[in-house]
C-alpha cells in the first residue's frame, strides 16, 4: 500500500519534469550540424548534444519507442558521428531546442 501512495505522489512531479512544446519557438526553424558528444535514449524524450561551430545544443528527439519504430535504433545514435538536427529553438533556454527530424549517416528521420 505505501508503495501505491508514493507511486501517486510522485505523479505530479512527473507531469512536470515532461515539458510542453509550448516552450519552443515553433515560427524559428534551426537547422544545425555538428558532432554529437552525448546521448540521452530515455524516456520521456531521447536526446542528443550537437556540437557545432558556435556552441553545442541540447536537441530533444522523440521518445525511444517512436525512434525505434522508425528506424532510429539506440545503437545508431553514437558520439564522434556527424548529425544535422532540424527543429525549432527553446524560447528561454538559448543552447536547446526541439528537433523535428535527424540525419545520421545520411538517414533522414522524421520525430514528430
Amino acid at each position: 500500500m505505501q508503495t501505491l501512495a508514493a507511486a501517486i505522489a510522485a505523479i505530479p512531479i512527473l507531469a512536470l519534469a515532461h515539458q510542453g512544446w509550448s516552450e519552443y519557438d515553433a515560427g524559428q526553424a534551426l537547422k544545425l550540424t555538428g558532432q554529437i558528444t552525448e546521448v540521452g535514449y530515455d524516456n520521456p524524450h531521447s536526446f542528443v548534444k550537437l556540437k557545432t561551430a558556435n556552441k553545442t545544443w541540447l536537441a530533444i528527439l522523440a521518445p525511444p519507442a517512436r525512434l525505434d519504430a522508425r528506424g532510429l535504433p539506440k545503437g545508431a545514435l553514437k558520439v564522434g558521428a556527424t548529425a544535422t538536427v532540424e527543429g525549432n529553438p527553446n524560447k528561454t533556454k538559448a543552447e536547446e531546442m526541439r528537433a523535428e527530424r535527424i540525419t545520421v549517416s545520411d538517414k533522414v528521420v522524421e520525430l514528430r
